[in-house]
């Protein structure tokens, strides 16, 4: 029993570790303030929506946790280390999927392996369960011309999770695919990322999207780009489409787009 209650304990413990650290982060560009003091903390293994209107800083923001932009002020941490640069633990993904059009599916997936060595068979077994868990287990040896846009976008999901990071960036990768597709992936990107027991930060300006994915929605308001607010998301897990019409689904979706049009702490 007791040593039930010592795992119980560890769980929890590992699932309130803090990942993400930002006290007082600031960016400029020139005169252009981007990101004006920006404060949270992001803990393991949780899906964290950023969402506001465009111009707001979302991606500025998402890509200083990703050491791709260095911040002009304030602190930033990923993992208890100060962010100073593009890292391992932390993996990215675009609106565009960016795959080699001469290079099959789990070529694709396998690149990142494949730039730095040679290819093992426990490798490509990684990859095909990785295809297998975005659901093109029967396309892997396709060409991405094949593939409709939502299906390259679980190619670029598979590619991302092969990396082996345990924090996955993702700035509007379906910002470019109709409602239907957008949905459907909804669904999928919120299934694989639990089976992967990874932490997410998802950008976007769709505030039901945001609301959908998401343990938690920071709110970003106009330019200059700040954190108007950490909203709370209290619907339970799995979710289903039938949540987009729920009574307190659509209030939730009102009270975000109240507090970035106003500018108001919630």
């Amino acid at each position: 029993m007791q040593v039930s209650q010592d795992m119980t304990m560890a769980r929890a413990e590992a699932s309130a570790t803090t990942v993400v650290e930002a006290r007082g982060l600031d960016k400029s560009f020139g005169s252009v303030i981007a990101v004006d003091k920006a404060d949270f903390e992001i803990k393991r293994g949780e899906f964290i929506s950023i969402v506001g209107p465009s111009g707001c800083g979302k991606s500025t923001l998402l890509r200083m946790i990703a050491g791709l932009t260095p911040r002009s002020g304030g602190s930033l941490s990923v993992n208890g280390r100060e962010v100073t640069g593009p890292r391992g633990d932390v993996g990215v993904m675009f609106q565009k999927p960016t795959l080699l059009e001469w290079k099959t599916v789990i070529e694709n997936v396998l690149l990142p392996t494949a730039l730095k060595g040679r290819v093992s068979e426990a490798d490509r077994s990684k990859a095909q369960a990785l295809l297998n868990l975005v659901g093109l287990q029967d396309f892997a040896h396709a060409f991405p011309r094949h593939l409709s846009g939502g299906m390259q976008q679980r190619v670029a999901l598979a590619r991302l999770l092969k990396i082996g990071s345990d924090i996955l960036l993702l700035d509007e990768p379906f910002g470019a695919l109709d409602e239907f597709t957008r949905e459907h992936l909804n669904l999928e990107l919120s299934r694989i990322v639990s089976d992967a027991n990874v932490t997410s930060v998802f950008v976007t300006h769709n505030i039901s999207e945001a609301i959908f994915l998401a343990d938690k929605v920071f709110v970003m308001t106009p330019r200059p780009g700040r954190l108007a607010a950490v909203v709370d998301v209290p619907f339970p897990r799995p979710r289903d489409l039938s949540l987009l019409a729920n009574p307190d689904f659509v209030d939730l979706v009102a009270r975000v787009r109240d507090i970035f049009s106003k500018g108001e702490t919630a």
